[in-house]
């Protein structure tokens, strides 16, 4: 992949699918706003991977990252995820 891009904050969701060595990746990038996380649990059925990335920078977002990330761990369906936390 070997490439440089710019990124910017996630408005709504972006999907987006890769295969790799013949193995299909679909990847649903939903955004963080507030109004948003009421529907991420609906992206939960079928996951098999999570990835959360955290902008450790933003000290005054930290405890709802933590608090919102407990609540996407709890629920019934995502619970059996791989979960991978990234900070930058």
């Amino acid at each position: 992949m070997n490439e440089v891009v710019h990124t910017s904050p996630t408005i709504g969701s972006n999907v987006e699918e890769i295969v790799v060595n013949n193995t299909r990746f679909l990847m649903w990038d939903i955004g963080g706003q507030e109004s948003l996380r009421s529907s991420w649990n609906t992206y939960y059925t079928n996951t098999e991977f999570v990835i959360v990335v955290v902008d450790s920078t933003d000290r005054e977002r930290i405890s709802v990252t933590k608090e919102e990330l407990y609540k996407m761990l709890a629920h019934e369906v995502s619970a059996p995820c791989v979960s991978n936390i990234y900070s930058n």
